[in-house]
Formats: C-alpha cells, sequence, structure tokens
C-alpha cells in the first residue's frame, strides 16, 4: 500500500519533466508548432493502451487501418494492458518520454488520480469537436479538474444479471423483483443443483469487490465518504456492514466460485454448466455465444435482468467503463490528437454499441437495439453509481486493499475488523 502512494508521488513529479527533462518542453513545442494553419505533423509510430476485451479485435482493426490511412507514414500499434496492476503500470510509465504510451485507456473511476497530477494532456480545446454535451457526463467529470478536461469518456457498460431460464424453470423460480428476492433465488438454486461440482447460485468470485458494490450501495453504505473536506473509509459505519454482511451471505451460501478468484472470463463456468446467475457487463453475451471460447448451443437458455435492490428499482450497480486521455509526456501530442478524434468518432462508437457496450455519446444509445439485452442494459444504467470521486481513489483501487477485504470476507471473517482495518488503509491512503 505504501508502495503504491510512493507511486502516485512519483508520477506527480515525473509529470511535471520525464527523466530528461522533457516532458513540458515537449508538449509546450507541439503547442507552438501546430498552432494555426500548421503543416502535418511528422510520422510516427502511435502506441495506444487498451485494457482487457471489452474493446473487440475486430474494432482493433478498424482503428488501426482507419488511422493509418488517414496518418499516411505513421503507424499505430495497440497494446492490450490487463486491468490487474494497471495503476502501477500507468504511474511508471506515464511520466517518461521514452516509455509513455501516446493514449491511454483508464478506468473511469482512476481517472481522477491521473488528471489531477498533470499525467494527461489538456483537450478542453478539442470537446466541441469530439462531442461536446452529446458525451456521457459523468465520465467527463471523472476526466475534468479545475474547468479543464484531461479525459473523455471511451465507453461504458452497468452490469445486468445473466440466468439460466431452465434452471430457473426447474427451480419453479420467477425472476426476482427485490433484492430479498434475489438472494433467496441464488439460496434455493445452489441447493438445487448441489450435485454439480463447484456450482453457483450466484456467481461471486472472491476478489469481486466491484459487483460486490451492488449490495453495499443498496443498504445504504459505501467505501468512502467525505467529512469536513478530507475522504475516510466508510465500511465499518452500520449501513456498510449490513451490506457488506449479505456479501458474506452470497459468498457461502449461493456462490461455488474460487473464494481467491477474480472476476475475468466469466463464459468459462458458465458454459461449464457451473452458474444459474451472474452480474456482468453486456458484453460477457458475446463471448458465451462464441464458438470459438463460448457456448453458443446454451443461448436459448440464458434470459437477463437488472439486478434488482431492495425498494424494488434497480440496484445501484458499479457504473463500469473507462475513459481516455493523451499522455501528457508523449512526443507526439498531434497525431495522438487525430488518434483521439477517430476514437470519439460515431463510426467508431457505434461499433461499442453494436457489441453490447454503452458508446460514449448519448445519440448513440439507440445502437444498443431493442432486445432485452438492451432493455437490461438502459435499466441497470438508470441508477447506477460510481466510486468515491477523490482524487486518489486510484491508489486505493491499485492497492488491492478491496481484493484482500473482499477475499477475506469470502473466507468466513469477521466483518467489522475485517472493514475497520480496510478503513484505515484507505483513509491514509486518499490523504
Amino acid at each position: 500500500m505504501l508502495g503504491t502512494a510512493l507511486a502516485a508521488t512519483a508520477l506527480l513529479l515525473a509529470a511535471c519533466g520525464d527523466e530528461d527533462g522533457a516532458t513540458e518542453d515537449t508538449a509546450e513545442g507541439t503547442a507552438e508548432d501546430t498552432a494555426g494553419e500548421a503543416q502535418a505533423p511528422e510520422p510516427a509510430e502511435i502506441r495506444l493502451w487498451l485494457n482487457g476485451g471489452d474493446t473487440p479485435d475486430s474494432m482493433r482493426e478498424w482503428l488501426v487501418d482507419a488511422f493509418e490511412e488517414q496518418n499516411p507514414g505513421s503507424t499505430l500499434a495497440i497494446e492490450e494492458q490487463q486491468w490487474e496492476g494497471l495503476v502501477d503500470r500507468l504511474t511508471t510509465s506515464l511520466g517518461s518520454t521514452s516509455e509513455t504510451p501516446d493514449v491511454v485507456e483508464v478506468g473511469n473511476t482512476q481517472a481522477p488520480t491521473f488528471t489531477t497530477v498533470g499525467a494527461f494532456s489538456d483537450i478542453t480545446d478539442m470537446l466541441p469537436d469530439i462531442g461536446g454535451d452529446d458525451l456521457l457526463p459523468g465520465f467527463v467529470e471523472a476526466g475534468s479538474v479545475d474547468g479543464s478536461t484531461y479525459a473523455v469518456p471511451l465507453y461504458a457498460g452497468s452490469a445486468y444479471v445473466f440466468y439460466r431460464t431452465d434452471l430457473f424453470e426447474a427451480s419453479e423460480l420467477d425472476v426476482p423483483t427485490t433484492m430479498a428476492e434475489f438472494v433467496e433465488a441464488a439460496v434455493t438454486l445452489k441447493e438445487d443443483n448441489a450435485d454439480v461440482e463447484n456450482f453457483s447460485g450466484f456467481w461471486l468470485p472472491g476478489q469481486d469487490w466491484r459487483d460486490g458494490a451492488a449490495f453495499l450501495w443498496d443498504a445504504g453504505g459505501d467505501f468512502a465518504v467525505e467529512e469536513n473536506g478530507e475522504w475516510v473509509g466508510a465500511l465499518s459505519r452500520p449501513e456498510s456492514q449490513e451490506g457488506l454482511k449479505l456479501v458474506q451471505k452470497l459468498f457461502t451460501e449461493a456462490s461455488g466460485a474460487p473464494r481467491d478468484g477474480n472476476e475475468s472470463e466469466p463464459h468459462v463456468p458458465f458454459c461449464a454448466g457451473e452458474v444459474a446467475m451472474m452480474l456482468r457487463p453486456g458484453w460477457v453475451r458475446w463471448s458465451i455465444d462464441n464458438e470459438e471460447i463460448g457456448c453458443p448451443e446454451m443461448m436459448e437458455n440464458v434470459g437477463v435482468f437488472a439486478l434488482p435492490g431492495s425498494d424494488g428499482t434497480p440496484a445501484p450497480v458499479l457504473l463500469g467503463g473507462s475513459n481516455v486521455a493523451i499522455s501528457a509526456a508523449s512526443p507526439n501530442q498531434e497525431l495522438a490528437k487525430n488518434l483521439l478524434e477517430l476514437i470519439l468518432s460515431d463510426d467508431f462508437q457505434r461499433q461499442y454499441a453494436e457489441n453490447g457496450l454503452t458508446p460514449a455519446k448519448l445519440s448513440l444509445a439507440d445502437g444498443l437495439g431493442d432486445d432485452e439485452y438492451a432493455a437490461a442494459t438502459v435499466e441497470a444504467v438508470s441508477n447506477a453509481k460510481l466510486t468515491p470521486a477523490a482524487a486518489s481513489w486510484a491508489v486505493v483501487e491499485g492497492s488491492r486493499v478491496l481484493e484482500d477485504l473482499f477475499v477475506a470476507i469470502a473466507g468466513g471473517g469477521d466483518v467489522q475488523q475485517l472493514a475497520e482495518a480496510a478503513d484505515a488503509a484507505i483513509t491514509e491512503q486518499l490523504r
């Protein structure tokens, strides 16, 4: 934890100038050279970091072809990064002109940390041309500081429940409409399928705090709150305890997922017949309905619904998704801007909608379609929520304190004591 905090401090220093002291001069020089009717930038290889598999190969290929066609002589290299450990990798790379990618995808909950330390270029003047008021407002806010914008939305995707309709029928269950009904259904499904090894009525791996957040928030709790101008951990408070104890109940009575596992590749246990319900983003549909890695034959028994809250309205699931930004240390600022414009273009963003993710522009949301998956997406987004808007929240995520907390809860640990220890760590990291 201390190492991550120190790394974030190092980034603050590095963002003001890399190991050659060149970052500030490079950015200023590029701005001067491209003022007014500037000539085309010198060709270069542009590096784009994309995280995980949310942006499919077909979209990546389209982006490479379009960028290289529009920028003769330049090339685009897309480098896939894993979400786990991303904050540390960004911290190491963004302050150096020799190591930095030119354009980066960053989680919407991580964006505030990097914008506040000067790691990203100011792109305020680009906003009218790349979407303006049409861009997802919460993501623009996450990427803005003191009236200037440094990161803009890439896509959004609130999770909803995928469920096995045949198993619901066998257990004589209806789609739950309240949180209590959901938990009861999850426990019943696990009990009714006890003959299946590792079976989950509700699939919840131990590290999966992002899905666990919905139960915390539904109970009125939170990870951290702001008091007297300072952020403090709030997991040990009564409302949070109610939510975390419900999570522990799901871990112990409804889930057969590994107690120390993460939420990656959910289609694997689903296709193995080990899952009755799972709370996942819309793109998981395409992993299931995939002949190479999934089980298309099971799609006829797949249904979806928004996770219900205690009051019958959709539960406040985590509003997932990403921002995209230009590294302030990139020596290729103009080409990076060209790439950013292409990423925010309607032609590219429509492809996110076609793949089940909410595009960066509100006007393109109808591209999600009108089937049950689109309806579940819209319903889930209606009450979705973001993690605490603390400037150092990425430090908390990077430290893995939340993964460690949820693994310990899944293992049957004392929820109150575990939460108090997590609160102390979170409070220290948010200072």
